[in-house]
């Protein structure tokens, strides 16, 4: 479950974020406020399942805050710290939706048990719903078979902007031209194989489950949910055209985040979902959905159970879905770098078509149709054929050169393999940029309060995908990494005769009792005692 705490007050908020043991006990603070107006703004980019905040705060009160939030959320938890010890305003913040009153100064314990009951509460309300939720009748209706199959026809580039008019009002949709779109893809993870629940033929039920849970959560977040022809539910976003790009993303991260969470507590499995790079017109839409459908595909590379958005890849082109099934499982095989299924389908294809040739035309024939095949699967990813294939590009330049079966075919695993190994060097590339800048933001602003959201948020992804990212490519999570960082500048700082406070302030602490007791703990003397 996530939490944002809301407080005015620096230390006690400090306190409450630092001190109490939040993610052993399943809980992650995503996100800390100073004022009303500060956590209304936060709640639309974070999207927490729990709220613990103030009443008396600058701008806006807690019990005007919790009345807004309960707007825009039915199922957010919230809980008010107070020093009002008064029954009528105890009763006013339950009227308001608040599930619990703590009065200061509460004890860490007593807070903590307070936010678990009420995730445990939130975790129960899911699980009634889920449980009313009828699935088969909502598979039979006819009307959302006919919107489906709209939308999958449009995520293809199927429809002229005048057809997508027409179809759209006589399915009941009403697609607005004037706004500005996005698209997220999710699907449920592969199964493991002890999983004792559900069987392999379990999926398509899984995945219509995801679907209607994605309907529900995310019906006031302005959006169509459906099904692409792979039973992937694909999500799209319609945001004002006035609304900039960058918020727009932050948002849809943030949504698809607390979606897979709550498909975790609902369904008890674990989802994965692909982001568009960016919004589009209504006719952008099958080029939003490639970008989504490439990230989904990136979970290979980045694990189960995570939010991906689509980085740096060149947009390519959408290309045209092939008709020949072994042609589209080598490809979907070489784009997922799976080396074992693409030279199974090279294989099948190869039994096709070259084994077959018994004259010198028919294997000039099929010469021409793998060197057309293998180039248009490398310029769908948006890169130079001879980049890819190095020494052997002479072979595309005159496939001639090659003269018997056995040296084609062996030019053909060198090219997927080949294939494969640039793509993982690609993404590895992309990963090493987005990690490059997290490490300069890092130095060049040590002196500040860095934490993952706050550059999650900078760099338009969400949090959860830049934590993977980083451990991944660093070794360390991100928060060890920024208190490893902070702890070397300030035993330097000390060592070259700065005073304690100046040492604080040069890596961001504005409270020095706090800098000592952390400086302490991971030092194992106090700053004082370094300088000596």
């Amino acid at each position: 479950m996530n939490l944002m705490i809301v407080e005015d007050e620096v230390r006690l908020r400090n306190s409450l974020v630092n001190n109490i043991p939040w993610e052993e006990n399943g809980i992650e603070v995503i996100a800390q406020a100073a004022s009303g107006a500060e956590a209304l703004y936060l709640f639309e980019r974070k999207k927490p399942d729990i709220v613990l905040l103030d009443v008396q705060m600058p701008e806006m009160d807690g019990l005007t805050l919790a009345q807004k939030l309960r707007e825009k959320d039915a199922f957010i938890k919230m809980i008010i710290l107070s020093g009002h010890d008064n029954f009528g305003f105890a009763q006013l913040a339950m009227e308001a939706g608040v599930s619990n009153y703590l009065l200061k100064p509460a004890g860490d314990e007593e807070i903590l048990a307070t936010v678990l009951s009420a995730a445990e509460s939130l975790r129960q309300e899911l699980d009634r719903w889920h449980s009313q939720a009828e699935l088969q009748e909502k598979w039979s209706e006819h009307l959302p078979q006919l919107q489906t199959t709209f939308f999958q026809n449009l995520i293809s580039g199927k429809y002229d902007l005048w057809e997508i008019r027409k179809i759209s009002r006589d399915y009941l949709l009403n697609l607005d031209e004037t706004m500005q779109y996005t698209v997220a893809l999710a699907d449920v993870d592969p199964l493991s194989l002890d999983e004792p629940r559900y069987k392999s033929g379990d999926m398509p039920l899984l995945r219509f489950s995801l679907q209607c849970v994605a309907r529900e959560f995310l019906q006031n977040h302005g959006c169509w949910v459906f099904t692409d022809s792979n039973g992937f539910t694909l999500i799209l976003f319609a945001m004002p055209s006035g609304e900039r790009a960058n918020d727009v993303m932050l948002r849809v991260n943030a949504a698809i985040v607390k979606l897979l969470s709550q498909v975790k507590e609902c369904l008890k499995i674990t989802c994965s979902a692909g982001i568009s790079g960016g919004t589009g017109s209504l006719d952008e839409v099958s080029k939003l959905y490639s970008q989504a459908y490439q990230a989904l595909q990136d979970r290979i590379v980045y694990g189960s159970d995570i939010a991906i958005p689509y980085q740096d890849k060149p947009a390519g082109s959408t290309g045209v879905p092939l008709s020949n099934n072994s042609e589209k499982t080598l490809e979907i095989a070489l784009e997922t770098s799976d080396e074992s299924k693409a030279l199974e389908a090279l294989a099948e294809l190869w039994s096709q078509g070259m084994e077959q040739s018994g004259t010198v035309a028919e294997m000039h024939e099929g010469l021409m149709y793998w060197s057309s095949l293998i180039i248009r699967i490398i310029h769908k990813q948006g890169w130079r054929v001879q980049d890819v294939v190095r020494e052997d590009y002479i072979y595309y330049q005159d496939v001639t050169k090659l003269t018997t079966k056995q040296q084609i075919h062996s030019w053909l695993e060198r090219t997927v393999r080949k294939f494969i190994a640039y793509m993982q060097e690609q993404r590895k590339t992309t990963s090493h940029q987005v990690v490059k800048t997290i490490l300069s933001i890092v130095e060049a602003e040590i002196d500040s309060d860095i934490t993952l959201h706050s550059v999650a948020d900078r760099l338009y992804v969400n949090s959860s995908y830049l934590s993977r990212l980083f451990k991944q490519e660093t070794g360390v999570a991100f928060s060890a990494y920024v208190l490893d960082r902070k702890m070397d500048r300030a035993k330097s700082a000390l060592l070259d005769g700065a005073k304690v406070y100046d040492a604080a302030r040069i890596v961001g602490y504005r409270d020095v009792s706090y800098f000592t007791k952390v400086f302490r703990k991971y030092w194992g003397v106090t700053p004082g005692e370094m300088k000596h």
